[in-house]
């Protein structure tokens, strides 16, 4: 089963780190990608820049409008994702555990109901 694990950043929480905290959690991602990778549940990650770099669209082709910002002011968003395939949720939750940074920033965990492109659907049979 499929799980996104996606890590919610909170401004005001990381600035209160000091730069070897916020140092060790960036660095301390390439080994968590070391170990779930070795044991064949990465299916894949992203890091996403801050929301103020994004822009919303809506309307449909020929008739839409873009607007700066994020779709919603939030305290929190989304900083990054794993996407991880593992026998459980309670396995799911274990690997959430190991990311780097988790005692201060939280780890939402939500299964996959669906998966296509990049080459990640579904086998026929599994």
């Amino acid at each position: 089963m499929k799980y996104l694990l996606i890590i919610q950043m909170n401004p005001a929480t990381w600035e209160s780190l000091s730069e070897e905290e916020r140092t060790a959690i960036a660095e301390g991602q390439s080994g968590f990608m070391d170990t779930i990778t070795a044991t064949g549940e990465l299916v894949g990650t992203h890091a996403l820049a801050d929301p103020s770099q994004s822009a919303v669209v809506q309307g449909r082709p020929g008739a839409f409008t873009v607007t700066d910002g994020p779709f919603a002011e939030a305290k929190e968003y989304m900083g990054g994702f794993y996407v991880v395939d593992c026998e459980n949720v309670e396995r799911a939750h274990e690997l959430a555990a190991m990311i780097p940074g988790t005692d201060r920033l939280p780890i939402e965990v939500r299964p996959v109901i669906f998966t296509a492109g990049y080459g990640l659907e579904e086998q026929a049979g599994g």
